[in-house]
């Protein structure tokens, strides 16, 4: 078997994000995200409900990219906001910026009245973070993604759903942000990001210098968990024979 490749921990990595929920519907956006998704649901969460990110539930767990090979229902787009109301949703989005309070931005870079960069607007942010569980993918861990302020907050922190009242904080769930270096989460001091682990090879110093703004207390922070055989086998020959992940986080 090839040697474990930082792309192979970050399915991981992404596939611990969603070992814990049970029954829920998971809304991976790119393709790691895809890849840890359905990683999960071979390993520690076959109850993970999926879809081909068109209109289809799967009933199987075909490679990434590839035709659905079992379908068990038909969610047609109008309906993923039925289930974005109903809270049963766990959803991994990309984030252009993330900032030291959890907030993510994927609208624009600059000032709102007169942004220098237009990027995809807010989509479905504000609605994935005050009403399901929301992670986020980050396949370039770097001082211009992870800044002290947003410039726009498309995706809701914790901090800010608060001050915005129930409505906002009541199910805002700022899960994982997993990144090409580390593993984070925002429950750091008064619900800042916090560094979880960092992947093997990567050091401590190496995230903080990567990292727009202070990481706090970094003495005891360990490694990332390395994928089992068992996970090797299901990344490399199962889920991603192609190889896709290494156009997000290239081998070494």
């Amino acid at each position: 078997m090839s040697e474990t490749t930082r792309a192979d921990v970050c399915a991981a990595a992404v596939a611990d994000t969603f070992k814990d929920d049970g029954e829920i519907f998971a809304s991976p956006m790119g393709t790691m995200p895809m890849l840890g998704v359905r990683l999960a649901r071979l390993t520690s969460n076959p109850d993970l409900v999926i879809s081909d990110g068109e209109s289809l539930f799967l009933g199987g767990t075909p490679p990434i990219f590839a035709q659905a090979d079992v379908v068990e229902g038909w969610i047609p787009f109008r309906k993923v906001f039925d289930v974005v109301a109903h809270g049963k949703r766990h959803v991994m989005m990309g984030a252009t910026q993330v900032d030291r309070d959890g907030n993510q931005n994927i609208s624009a870079i600059g000032s709102f009245a007169q942004p220098k960069r237009q990027l995809l607007g807010s989509r479905g942010a504000p609605g994935n973070t005050v009403n399901n569980r929301t992670s986020y993918w980050v396949p370039k861990h770097s001082p211009r993604v992870f800044v002290e302020a947003v410039d726009i907050v498309s995706g809701v922190g914790p901090k800010r759903a608060a001050e915005a009242g129930p409505a906002a904080s009541r199910f805002n769930d700022i899960h994982r942000i997993v990144t090409n270096l580390a593993v984070l989460d925002v429950n750091g001091p008064d619900r800042t990001v916090r560094l979880l682990s960092v992947h093997p090879g990567v050091t401590v110093a190496e995230v903080q210098d990567a990292t727009g703004f202070d990481l706090g207390d970094v003495t005891a922070v360990p490694e990332t968990r390395g994928p089992t055989t068992e996970e090797l086998v299901l990344i490399g020959e199962v889920l991603d024979p192609k190889g896709y992940r290494f156009k997000e986080v290239p081998a070494p």
